[in-house]
């Protein structure tokens, strides 16, 4: 039966990729944790993007997906929870300060990795509160899945969105973690904070305009 899908799960996987790979509020938030923090923590960050497509995933195949698309107040709801969040989390970039490898001569406080909760709930929320990405996989499952998909064939899909999201931003977490890349932005800490923090102010606005499918 499976192999009567190929085609199908093949284009599926084609648009999720290119969908993943197009850069948005996950990309900034692991970026920016990549160059600022340690490995550990975009890895953790990472994961908390992929438990947020859970959530997604979790309410378009119950038909939740709809329900919040086509409805108006829930749909504002949901997009300024998301744009609310990343205004938050963009404003604390923006106001980043300098700060050094060691504290001494300065009054600046020295770089400190954030707690394993706080990179897991950080990629989580992003994620989960984003919208554009619930629009994206509700267009996509409507797509391939219909009423009569057996069961298998919308676990591989469901599957698949989950993996090559982890992938695609565990790739992106281990080359921006680098260690001789993270030296050199080191230095430039508060910089790419502020950079990355404008981004996901940019993207917030835009997230306050999102509209739902009509």
């Amino acid at each position: 039966m499976i192999i009567d899908y190929l085609p199908s799960i093949a284009a599926f996987f084609v648009v999720q990729l290119l969908g993943v790979m197009s850069p948005g509020p996950d990309f900034a938030i692991v970026v920016k944790n990549s160059l600022v923090y340690s490995r550990k923590t975009a890895i953790l960050t990472v994961l908390g993007v992929s438990l947020g497509i859970l959530v997604h995933l979790t309410y378009i195949l119950l038909g939740f997906g709809v329900l919040i698309s086509k409805t108006a107040w829930l749909f504002t709801t949901f997009k300024y929870l998301g744009g609310g969040y990343l205004l938050y989390i963009g404003t604390k970039g923006i106001l980043a300060k300098k700060q050094l490898s060691s504290g001494q001569n300065d009054h600046e406080k020295p770089i400190e990795d954030i707690s394993a909760f706080t990179a897991i709930r950080t990629g989580f929320l992003t994620n989960a509160l984003n919208p554009k990405a619930m629009l994206f996989f509700l267009s996509l499952i409507s797509a391939f899945v219909t009423a009569k998909e057996p069961s298998v064939i919308v676990i591989i899909y469901a599957s698949i969105i989950f993996i090559t999201t982890f992938l695609w931003f565990l790739f992106l977490a281990i080359c921006f973690s680098n260690q001789r890349l993270r030296t050199i932005s080191r230095n430039f800490q508060h910089i790419i904070e502020r950079i990355t923090g404008g981004l996901l102010i940019l993207l917030g606005i835009k997230m306050f305009f999102s509209k739902a499918s009509s």
